[in-house]
Parts: C-alpha cells; sequence; structure tokens
C-alpha cells in the first residue's frame, strides 16, 4: 500500500462526501460516517422521522458511485422470497429457472424494516454479514461492493416488529439525521425550487474504486495498544450495571475495522484513538439492551457510551 494509493482515496472519498453533501445538506457528519460505513464494507440502519432524507440519501449513494439500486418497502406481509428471489417454473424447457430478488443489487435501500416480520427481517442476516444468499440449499453470491441502508421510524410503533439483537449487531453503524436548522432548511427550499440536486448528481466513483479501497481499509495499520483501547471500551459495557447485554466481540471487529476506514478517510495508514472516538457513538449504542430501570428511567444508550469514553485512559 503506497502513499499515492491512501492519498488517492483521500481525495476520491472526500469527493465522495461533498457530493452526498450537496444533495442532503446540514448533516455532512452523518454523511462522513456513512461513507467510512461503505469502506468497510458495513450496513447502515438509519432510524429517523419521515421527510428528513433517508431514502433520498441511500438513492444518491448508488447514483455517485454509479451502481445497482433496489428498494424494497418492508410491510407485515412481504415474504423472504420477495426479498431473495425464488425459483420459477419454466414449462418450456421443463425446468427451474432462479429469479434472484432485490437483494442482488450493490445498494439495497430496506424501507421501514421493522414493519415487516421477523422472520422477513432474517432473511437479511446472511446477505449483511457474509456477502451471500442461501435460497433453496444453493449458496449465491452476492455484488461487490453491497450496501445495506435500512430505515425505521421511531415514532410510529404500532403494526411494527422491534428488530431483533442478532440482527441489530449486524449493523455497523446507527444514524440519526434530524432536522436541518432554520438556515440549512432555507437553502434546501431554493435548491430545489426547480429540480432536485438528486437529478443533477454525476458518478465520483466507480464500484471498482469502492472494491480497492475496502482492500486498502483491510490494511490499515492497526497498534496492538489501539486495539486495547478498543477492547477496554467494549468490555466495560459489558460489567456496566445499567446494562443487560454488552458490546459483542462482532462490535469489537466493526469498531476496529470502521476506526481503519477513517484512518484511510484522513489520509493515514495508521489509526488513532481518535478514529475510535469519533466512530463509537456511532458503532456502539445501538447493541446495547439497558436493564429495565434505566431504560424507563430516560438513561439513553448514547449516554452510556459517552461517558465511557470520557472515563477510560486514552492510550499516548
Amino acid at each position: 500500500m503506497s502513499l499515492e494509493e491512501i492519498q488517492l482515496a483521500q481525495q476520491k472519498t472526500g469527493a465522495l462526501t461533498d457530493a452526498l453533501a450537496e444533495v442532503i445538506r446540514g448533516n455532512r457528519e452523518c454523511i462522513e460516517v456513512l461513507v467510512l460505513s461503505l469502506l468497510s464494507n458495513g450496513s447502515v440502519l438509519m432510524q429517523d422521522v419521515p421527510g428528513v432524507g433517508k431514502t433520498t440519501l441511500a438513492k444518491a449513494v448508488a447514483r455517485a458511485i454509479d451502481v445497482d439500486f433496489h428498494r424494497v418497502q418492508f410491510t407485515p406481509d412481504l415474504l423472504p422470497a420477495d426479498i431473495l428471489g425464488s425459483s420459477i417454473y419454466n414449462p418450456k424447457e421443463g425446468s427451474f429457472d432462479f429469479r434472484p430478488g432485490p437483494v442482488f443489487c450493490h445498494v439495497l435501500l430496506a424501507d421501514e424494516i421493522n414493519r415487516a416480520s421477523p422472520r422477513t427481517q432474517s432473511a437479511l442476516l446472511e446477505a449483511m454479514s457474509e456477502m451471500q444468499a442461501t435460497i433453496e440449499g444453493t449458496q449465491h453470491d452476492l455484488p461487490s461492493p453491497f450496501l445495506v441502508l435500512a430505515t425505521q421510524n421511531p415514532v410510529e410503533f404500532h403494526g411494527t416488529y422491534p428488530l431483533p439483537e442478532a440482527q441489530l449487531d449486524r449493523f455497523l453503524v446507527q444514524l440519526e439525521l434530524g432536522y436541518p436548522d432554520a438556515e440549512t432548511e432555507v437553502e434546501i427550499l431554493h435548491a430545489q425550487a426547480i429540480s432536485h440536486p438528486l437529478d443533477r448528481m454525476q458518478p465520483v466513483l466507480t464500484k471498482d474504486d469502492v472494491v480497492r479501497f475496502q482492500d486498502l481499509v483491510r490494511n490499515i495499520r492497526v497498534d496492538r495498544i489501539v486495539s486495547h483501547y478498543i477492547v477496554d471500551l467494549v468490555r466495560q459495557t459489558r460489567h456496566d450495571p445499567r446494562l443487560k447485554l454488552g458490546v459483542s466481540p462482532r462490535g469489537s471487529l466493526m469498531l476496529f475495522r470502521a476506526s481503519q476506514a477513517s484512518a484511510l478517510a484522513n489520509g493515514r495508514d495508521f489509526v488513532l484513538p481518535d478514529d475510535v472516538q469519533r466512530l463509537a457513538p456511532y458503532v456502539l449504542p445501538h447493541r446495547l439492551i439497558m436493564n429495565p430501570k434505566a431504560k424507563y428511567g430516560g438513561v439513553l444508550a448514547k449516554d452510556i457510551v459517552t461517558e465511557i469514553l470520557q472515563a477510560t485512559t486514552v492510550p499516548s
């Protein structure tokens, strides 16, 4: 891995962030984290109220890297085969032909994922973790790169099925876009007065660029001192009396990988504790299960992560 490759990755990922920030204004930090998720080959859960740009952001990512995009609207009657695909009988040939479902794309938007049944939600588990789908006993590789962007509405709970811990643990990060400030909202109104910025968006990366940068991420050096720092943070979640369930080893690995992506995006071939501190509030909170007393006492998972970050000695 040469310095020129790192600089090129920094330049192109910065251009990707800038392009997305033109479409979704006022959320640059969330966009940067989403780009790091793409570099880390991880999935993203966007939990926010309707109308703040979750779907638009997913479309913009696919357009910016010039790849296939599929959207699945999750509903209670959605079946696993509607996502993965199934075999269709061909009477002319007298055989069954496999017809791939929408999961066979590069960017998949799982819209309102918590409205589907747990059985349907679980259809994505293998795809998110192993980049493959097992259908009728046959394994099918998914295209690379592959990114799942799932959304859920945190306000309406009627007719929804909370995501199980096993599925939440497979999302690299959870993002909340939030409402823009007043000045940014005025800019949004004028930016879309004639046409949507998404309509004017041009690709800034290719899928080959993304795959190459994902390979570079895995070669970013992580000192063992920094690795111990990651493990220290994670282990504290497992012993916090307010938590019924702390962060799993998968969570440690995902924080490790996201920190490598942060280093690459900042033009470095090594990870700093600053990378870990920046990504921990996005990677860890959705993996924590609070006990009833903390949950109904108004304690937030992200506040617990913030406290742990402040209390843990940072390696120098």
